[in-house]
C-alpha cells in the first residue's frame, strides 16, 4: 500500500450529485495548482501511487472534506 486514502477519494468522489469524474478531479486539481497525469487519481484509489502533503491538501479542497476525513480520522 502506498497511500492511506485511496477508498475515501472514490468516496468523496461517488458521493457528491452529480458524482466527480476522475477527470473532473484532475481539473479541480490543476486549478489549485497541482498537476497529475491522467492515471494519477485511478493509481490512487487503488493505492498503486503514494500522496503528498501537497495533494492531500489539494484533493480535500477539491473534493470539499476534510484532511482527516480522507485520512479516516474522523
Amino acid at each position: 500500500m502506498k497511500n492511506l486514502i485511496g477508498d475515501r477519494v472514490r468516496e468523496a468522489r461517488y458521493k457528491k450529485n452529480p458524482k466527480i469524474t476522475q477527470v473532473d478531479l484532475l481539473a479541480r486539481l490543476a486549478i489549485r495548482g497541482v498537476y497529475m497525469e491522467s492515471t494519477s487519481i485511478s493509481k490512487i484509489e487503488s493505492y498503486k501511487r503514494p500522496v503528498t502533503d501537497i495533494e492531500l491538501v489539494a484533493l480535500a479542497d477539491s473534493l470539499n472534506v476534510s484532511i482527516l476525513w480522507l485520512l479516516n480520522k474522523e
